[in-house]
C-alpha cells in the first residue's frame, strides 16, 4: 500500500471554514421543488379518515344483491355509470353508507360510490378503532397528504424578454409520439389530468372540439374559470378541495377555489399528454421550438385535486370517483408519495383498480427520490412510468487551466473565451451565506464583469443574487451532487450536477483565488451521459419494496427538460421546461390515448401488454429494475402480435391480500424479489394473439445469466382472438445468491417479438427490498454474532475462514481549508493503494481520528471509478465494506470535511479477507436448520490467544449440496 496527496500546507495557520456539505442538498431545493411540498404538513393528518366499504363499487359490482342488476362492464365494453342499473345501485351504496354513518353517529365530509365505496370523515382514534372492526368496512385509513411529482417548477420571477441568439438550434420539446396507422392523433378519447388545474387560455388548448360521444362531464366554473374555458378541447373541469380545507382551513396563498392553474404542473401535464401543435414554445423570448402533446387530437378532462402541489387522498379519491363517472378512457396522475407507497392496497391504489376494471388506463409517475425501492403508483393495474433523459442539452466549463467539465444549460452562453471567475465565498460574506449565493449575500463591488460559482441552496435565487450583483454567467454546482436537469434561468448559467465535477471546479477555484478564468459554451463531448435516452438519475426504480412480485415500474419515458405549456401565474411564463417522472407519466397517458383510437376494445391491460412487451432498451442499462420493460414505441404497441393481460380475478385477488405478491399475476414481467434458491420457481402466462393472422412463436432467453429457464411448450400457435398458455419453470442454477439477474424472456415470430422482462434475486441470508446497490447491508455482524434471515428451509452446516486482522496504519493529510470539496488528488485529501487479490470474500476499509473536531469521509475508487462512499455527517468513523470484490487494484482517499487544523492525523484501517482461508483461530456455532423467513444466530468464539486488533471473518453455509455465501463477522 501507498499513500499520496497535495503538497503539505504549513502547520499552525487558521483554517478557513467554508462549511461546504453541511446543508441538505435536497434534489427540490435544487430545482426549487420545495413549492411542490407544502410545507410542514404532516404525511397524515390527525382525525381524518378514509373509509372503505366492503360492497363493491359501481365499476366492480357484479351482481348478488337482490334485485341489483350488475353493474361492472363485460369485457369490451364501457361502464355506463348513470344506467338505470347503476343509479339503483348507488342508491343502495348510498344507504348503506348511511346506515354506517349512522351507527357511528359521524358525518361523512364526501362520499364516493363509482370507483370507490365510501367516505372520507372525522373520527376520534377510538371511533376509527371500533370502525374498523365492523363486518361492513374493509379498511379505515388515516387520512396522507401527497405531491406533484416534478422536480422542476416554476421559477419565482419573470425576466425581460430577450432575442434569440442568431444561428442556435431550438431545443427538442416534448414528443409527438405517433403511430403509423390512421386514425393517429386519439380523437374521441378523453385524457382525465388529475393535478393541480389548468390554464385554459394557453395556445396548447385553444380549438373548438365538439363533446365525443358518450362523455359525462360538466364543467364547473367560477368567477376564475368561466364556462367558455371548456371549449371542447378542454372537454371538462371540476375540482376537489372537501379534504384539503377540512384538513387545513384554507388554501395555500395564491390558490384559487376553481380549476384553474395557480401552480403550473397539471398545465404541463396535460399539455404533454394531448396538447395541441405549437410551432414556436417561446419562453421569455427564447424559442424553444415546435412543440406538440403526444395525442393532440385527445380531449382532457380537468380534476384538480392538487392545492400549491399538494393534496388530500381523499380528494384524490373524488376526483377518480368522478373521472370514471365522466366517461374518460385514460388517467394521468402525475402525483405520488415522498419515498414511495408506504403500504399495499391503499384508498387512492383501490380506487385505480376500480377505475380499470371499468376500462380506464391508468399512468402514474415512480417517483423523483431517484432510489430503489422508492417507487410510488406500484400496483398492477397501473402503468408506472419513470424518466429519462431525451436531450443532452450539455455545455461546457473551461477552467483557466484546460480542464473542460461538461454540465447541462437551455440558456444562451457568452461567447467571450475567457472571464474571470471567482467562488462565491470571496464575493461576500460567509455569515451571510455568500458561499451558496443565498439572497443579498454578494458584493458587486466582487462580483461585477465575472463568472461566479455558486454551491447553492436555491438555484433560482442563487443566479438572481449572481445577476442582480452585476456577474456575467453562473456555475452551479453542489458539494455532495444532485439529479441531471436543466432551470431556463434566462442567464448564462451552466450546472454542474454530479460530486465529481463539483469537486473538480472546487479544487480548481481554491487553487486559483485570485486568478481563476473560465468560458462558458453550449454543446459537450458526450461524457455526460452514457447515451440518449437514458434512465434520469432522479427516476425512482425498483425492486417495488411494497410487494414482492411487481416489476415496477413498467416503462421509462422523457421527463428531463420537456418544454410545455405552464400557467404564467407560475413565473410569468406561458411555456416551461419542467423535470421529473412528472413529465413522463403523460407521454405513456397519451400514448394509452392513441391505441385506444386505433384499439377501442383493448383492455388497459392489454393497452399496457403493447407497449411494454414491444418497448425497447435506454441506453447504459438492460436492467428490469431500472427502466422496468423500457421505452415504449407506439408504432410498434399498434401491432404487438400477443397480449399479456391479468384477469380481473388475478387483481381483486391482489388487492385483497394481506401480503400481496404479484409474481402469478399474468402480466407482460416477471419479478422475484425474494425467491427460493433451493427451488425451482413454476409460472404461467396468457398470451393472447390480438393480431389477424394465426402465428406461431418459440421462445427464448436473453440474459439471465446463470439461471435456468424452461418454457414449456417452447413453440405455440396462436390464431387469432385465441390464447395460448405456457408453464415457465426458473432455477437459480448458477446465478449468485442475494444478487439481482435480470434478462427477457422473448417470443418471436415470423412478423412479432414480443419481450417479457424478467428479474430474480435468490435469498441466501439477506433478503432485501432493494436492488444491488449498497448489497453489503445485512452482510454484516460485530462482537462475533451475526444474524440470519434465511430464504429457504432446510439443515444447515458452515464454515468459517477465521478471523483476519485489521491493518490499521497512523496517516496525517494536510490541508487548506475546512468545509471543501472532495476531488482525488484535491485539497485536504490522500489516497491509499490497496490490492486486492482473487478469491478474495471481503475487503473492509476503516477511517479512524481521536480529534472530535474532525470529519473525515472515505471514497472508494477502482480503475478510476467510485464503487463506494461512506461520508456520514460529524464524525470520522467512516467504513466501506465490499462483498466478494473484484479482485484488482483499489484506492481509498480520505477526504477532511472538517478540520481543525491544517495537519490532521487519522487512522487507515484495511482488511483483505481470503475466502478459503482456514485460519482455525475462531469457531463457529450455527443452527442445525433453518425455516424460511426464521432469524437464526451464528457465533464466532475466539480459539487461543487474539490480537488486541479488531478482526473480520467470513463465513459460509450449505444446506444439502447447495452452498450459500454467509456474512462478513467482525470480533468487535
Amino acid at each position: 500500500m501507498g499513500n499520496f496527496g497535495p503538497a503539505a500546507a504549513q502547520t499552525g495557520t487558521p483554517l478557513p471554514d467554508l462549511k461546504l456539505g453541511r446543508y441538505d442538498h435536497s434534489r427540490p431545493s435544487l430545482t426549487g421543488g420545495g413549492a411542490l411540498r407544502t410545507a410542514a404538513q404532516p404525511g397524515t393528518i390527525k382525525g381524518q379518515y378514509v373509509v372503505r366499504l366492503r360492497e363493491a363499487p359501481v365499476t366492480s359490482y357484479t351482481g348478488g344483491v337482490k334485485g341489483l342488476a350488475a353493474t361492472r362492464p363485460a369485457a369490451g365494453q364501457e361502464l355506463q355509470p348513470h344506467s338505470a342499473a347503476a343509479e339503483k345501485y348507488r342508491q343502495h351504496l348510498g344507504d348503506a353508507q348511511r346506515d354506517v354513518l349512522g351507527d357511528f353517529g359521524v358525518r361523512a365530509q364526501r362520499t364516493y360510490t363509482t370507483a370507490f365505496n365510501g367516505f372520507a370523515v372525522k373520527l376520534t382514534g377510538a371511533q376509527a378503532g371500533k370502525l374498523s372492526k365492523d363486518p361492513r368496512v374493509a379498511a379505515v385509513t388515516p387520512a396522507r397528504l401527497v405531491k406533484a411529482d416534478a422536480a422542476t417548477t416554476p421559477t419565482t420571477q419573470a425576466a425581460q424578454p430577450t432575442t434569440q441568439a442568431p444561428g442556435r438550434t431550438a431545443a427538442r420539446t416534448a414528443t409527438t409520439a405517433t403511430t403509423t396507422t390512421k386514425p393517429v392523433h386519439g380523437s374521441n378519447v378523453v385524457v382525465g389530468v388529475i393535478d393541480t388545474g389548468i390554464w385554459p387560455e394557453s395556445a396548447s388548448f385553444a380549438a373548438t372540439m365538439a363533446a365525443p360521444a358518450g362523455w359525462r362531464g360538466t364543467c364547473q366554473s367560477s368567477k376564475d374559470f368561466p364556462a367558455t374555458a371548456c371549449n371542447g378541447k378542454i372537454v371538462g373541469a371540476r375540482y376537489f378541495a372537501d379534504g384539503w380545507l377540512s384538513a387545513y382551513g384554507s388554501l395555500p396563498d395564491g390558490e384559487s377555489l376553481s380549476p384553474r392553474d395557480m401552480n403550473g404542473h397539471g398545465t404541463h401535464t396535460a399539455s404533454t399528454a394531448a396538447g395541441l401543435p405549437v410551432k414556436h414554445a417561446m419562453v421569455l423570448g427564447h424559442d424553444y421550438g415546435a412543440i406538440s402533446g403526444v395525442a393532440p387530437d385527445a380531449r382532457i378532462a380537468v380534476y384538480k385535486a392538487l392545492w400549491g402541489g399538494s393534496g388530500m387522498d381523499a380528494d384524490i379519491i373524488a376526483a377518480i370517483d368522478a373521472a370514471v363517472a365522466d366517461g374518460v378512457q385514460v388517467i394521468n396522475y402525475s402525483i405520488g408519495t415522498a419515498m414511495g407507497d408506504y403500504q399495499p392496497n391503499s384508498p387512492i391504489g383501490n380506487a385505480f383498480l376500480n377505475a380499470y376494471l371499468a376500462g380506464v388506463f391508468v399512468a402514474a409517475s415512480a417517483g423523483n427520490d431517484g432510489m430503489s425501492g422508492m417507487i410510488s403508483n406500484a400496483e398492477p393495474w397501473v402503468t408506472t412510468v419513470g424518466a429519462t433523459v431525451e436531450r443532452s442539452h450539455e455545455a461546457t466549463v473551461r477552467l483557466g487551466d484546460g480542464t473542460r467539465i461538461v454540465g447541462t444549460s437551455m440558456d444562451q452562453l457568452p461567447t467571450r473565451r475567457s472571464t474571470p471567475i471567482v467562488f462565491a465565498d470571496q464575493a461576500g460574506s460567509l455569515d451571510d451565506g455568500a458561499q451558496y449565493c443565498w439572497s443579498e449575500s454578494l458584493d458587486p463591488a466582487k462580483v461585477k464583469g465575472k463568472i461566479v460559482a455558486c454551491d447553492f441552496i436555491n438555484s433560482v435565487d442563487a443566479v438572481a443574487t449572481v445577476k442582480a450583483a452585476g456577474g456575467v454567467g453562473v456555475v452551479l454546482f453542489q458539494s455532495t451532487g444532485n439529479a441531471r436537469l436543466n432551470v431556463i434561468y434566462d442567464f448564462p448559467t451552466v450546472y454542474l450536477w454530479s460530486a465529481e465535477q463539483a469537486g473538480k471546479l472546487f479544487n480548481y477555484l481554491w487553487a486559483h483565488r485570485t486568478d481563476g478564468t473560465a468560458s462558458l459554451a453550449q454543446g459537450g463531448d458526450g461524457s455526460s451521459l452514457v447515451g440518449l435516452p437514458s434512465v434520469a438519475g432522479l427516476s425512482s426504480y425498483g425492486p417495488d419494496q411494497t410487494h414482492t412480485g411487481l416489476q415496477k415500474p413498467d416503462l421509462v419515458a422523457d421527463g428531463i427538460d420537456v418544454v410545455a405549456a405552464v400557467s404564467p401565474t407560475a413565473g410569468g411564463r406561458l411555456f416551461d421546461s419542467y423535470s421529473g417522472t412528472s413529465m413522463a407519466a403523460p407521454h405513456v397517458a397519451g400514448m394509452a390515448a392513441l391505441l385506444r383510437t386505433r384499439h377501442p376494445k383493448w383492455s388497459p391491460g392489454a393497452t399496457a401488454s403493447a407497449l411494454r412487451t414491444t418497448a425497447t432498451d435506454t441506453r447504459g442499462t438492460t436492467s428490469p429494475l431500472r427502466q422496468g420493460s423500457g421505452l415504449p414505441r407506439t408504432s410498434s404497441a399498434d401491432d404487438p402480435g400477443l397480449v399479456i393481460e391479468p384477469s380481473a380475478a388475478e387483481l381483486t385477488g391482489f388487492a385483497a391480500a394481506a401480503t400481496p405478491d404479484g409474481k402469478e399475476i399474468n402480466l407482460p414481467s416477471i419479478a422475484l424479489r425474494e425467491y427460493d434458491g433451493t427451488k425451482p420457481v413454476q409460472l404461467t402466462r396468457r398470451l393472447t394473439n390480438v393480431g389477424t393472422r394465426t402465428e406461431t412463436y418459440t421462445a427464448h432467453v436473453d440474459g439471465l445469466a446463470g439461471m435456468k429457464v424452461t418454457v414449456s411448450p417452447r413453440t405455440i400457435s396462436v390464431k387469432p382472438g385465441a390464447t395460448a398458455k405456457v408453464t415457465i419453470t426458473l432455477e437459480r442454477g448458477t446465478a449468485t445468491w442475494d444478487r439481482y439477474t435480470t434478462g427477457s424472456l422473448v417470443f418471436s415470430s415470423a412478423k412479432h417479438r414480443v419481450r417479457l422482462t424478467v428479474a430474480g434475486r435468490p435469498w441466501g441470508f439477506t433478503p432485501r427490498p432493494y436492488d444491488d446497490t449498497g448489497i453489503e447491508f445485512g452482510r454484516t455482524g460485530g462482537q462475533g454474532q451475526g444474524f440470519l434471515e434465511a430464504g429457504f428451509t432446510g439443515p444447515l452446516a458452515g464454515r468459517t475462514t477465521g478471523y483476519t486482522p485489521v491493518t490499521w496504519t497512523d496517516k496525517k493529510l494536510t490541508t487548506t481549508v475546512s468545509g471543501g470539496v472532495f476531488s482525488p488528488g484535491g485539497v485536504g485529501t490522500q489516497g491509499t493503494r490497496i490490492v486486492v487479490p482473487r478469491g478474495s470474500a471481503g475487503l473492509v476499509v476503516q477511517t479512524a481520528s481521536d480529534d472530535p473536531g474532525t470529519n473525515l469521509d472515505l471514497y472508494l475508487y477502482k480503475d478510476g471509478k467510485l464503487v463506494d462512499r461512506s461520508w456520514a455527517s460529524w464524525h470520522s468513523s467512516e467504513r466501506s465494506v465490499r462483498f466478494f470484490p473484484e479482485p484488482g487494484v483499489y484506492t481509498a482517499y480520505v477526504h477532511a470535511q472538517t478540520a481543525t487544523s491544517s495537519d490532521v492525523p487519522y487512522r487507515l484501517g484495511v482488511t483483505v479477507i481470503p475466502d478459503n482461508a482456514d485460519r482455525r483461530n475462531a469457531t463457529m456455532t450455527t443452527p442445525a436448520r433453518v425455516e424460511r423467513g426464521g432469524s437464526s444466530q451464528v457465533t464466532l468464539d475466539p480459539v487461543g490467544p487474539q490480537p488486541d486488533v479488531e478482526q473480520w471473518a467470513y463465513t459460509e453455509f450449505r444446506t444439502g449440496r447447495t452452498v450459500v455465501p454467509g456474512l462478513l463477522i467482525s470480533s468487535r
